[in-house]
């Protein structure tokens, strides 16, 4: 998987959060909302920041902190669902993308670390 396709998918998840939480207008989800696009945008900031890295160490833990601000919106996403904050199509959608993102992040970790 080149560093390309994982900053470009960041992205477009981030891009993806962002439609998601500005469509939402269930009252009273404002906190919700907040941790979600906080999360969701967080991934992508942290992936691109790892491109720049001042050490190899450094590097895995920005995709490490990249990789838990990943389960921390898949967890938001859920919630946010199970509430009826967000409907089935959104969710499975946002929640794709997450996982796929998770599953790359998993692997860039453990490579990384195997070339240290």
């Amino acid at each position: 998987m080149s560093e390309n396709k994982l900053l470009d998918l960041s992205f477009e998840f981030a891009v993806s959060v962002v439609k998601l939480v500005d469509g939402v207008t269930a009252p009273k989800s404002s906190y919700m909302l907040d941790q979600l696009a906080r999360a969701g945008t967080s991934i992508g900031a942290n992936i691109h920041e790892a491109q720049y890295a001042q050490s190899k160490k450094d590097f895995i833990a920005k995709l490490e902190i990249a990789l838990k601000e990943a389960n921390e919106t898949s967890y938001w996403l859920k919630l946010m669902y199970e509430t009826n904050r967000i409907d089935e199509a959104a969710y499975q959608h946002v929640s794709k993308l997450c996982g796929n993102i998770r599953r790359l992040l998993i692997a860039s970790c453990k490579t990384a670390k195997e070339n240290m």
